[in-house]
């Protein structure tokens, strides 16, 4: 369970931002995608669908409005991190695919199984994994997986999440990927396999545009 929970930690803590959120408006660079990766479009629409997902998690998982509003807070930057997710998924998957690594089924349901009887029953676990990373119950799975991955990479590298030779295999694969995000928002960090935000002066409009009601 610690090593488990600290992997989730590990990769979790990397898509925190204070960044302000952005209207999902494709450009003439990303029609309609949020990111590209090794050809695959993230569509903004997938995106916002992912968001969704956990905003109404959110909301049943809270009793009245002010406790909801706390909620949102404490995930400001849910649609940038939820991006950033959703590539590091796609990254963390090809560094496990060149390094001979794979996740059965069977693993994701232990790991469930065990992790549901430490919270107390399958609705806990839901609700701590939403609370604490920003995970909505019908994605729990897909996150299992991704903290198996990680640590059967590590394992299979000789080395530990939090280790150079971790994050240089993870640099390896996005490079092998050429990550493209849409600049509104942010770039991709090769070297480090982290979304990074960017100071361009159309984005700061359209975000204040944004803030008026109008975009």
């Amino acid at each position: 369970m610690h090593r488990r929970r600290r992997t989730a930690l590990l990769l979790s803590a990397a898509l925190v931002t204070a960044a302000p959120l952005l209207a999902a408006c494709g450009n003439d660079a990303h029609p309609g995608a949020a990111a590209v990766v090794g050809g695959d479009r993230i569509t903004v629409s997938q995106l916002e669908n992912r968001v969704n997902e956990v905003r109404t998690a959110q909301r049943a998982a809270t009793t009245g409005d002010a406790q909801y509003e706390q909620a949102i807070a404490k995930s400001g930057g849910l649609t940038r991190d939820t991006l950033h997710g959703m590539v590091l998924d796609r990254v963390l998957h090809q560094a496990a695919e060149d390094a001979g690594v794979s996740v059965s089924r069977k693993e994701i349901q232990e790991a469930r199984t065990g992790l549901e009887q430490q919270a107390g029953d399958a609705k806990a676990l839901e609700v701590a994994w939403l609370q604490q990373y920003g995970v909505a119950p019908e994605r729990l799975d897909d996150n299992l997986r991704t903290q198996i991955e990680a640590q059967k990479l590590a394992t299979a590298l000789g080395t530990e999440t939090s280790q150079p030779a971790f994050w240089k295999a993870l640099s390896d694969a996005s490079r092998k990927l050429g990550v493209d995000l849409n600049p509104r928002y942010g770039t991709w960090d090769v070297e480090k396999s982290s979304r990074v935000d960017t100071e361009l002066p159309w984005v700061r409009e359209v975000t204040a545009a944004g803030s008026r009601g109008t975009a």
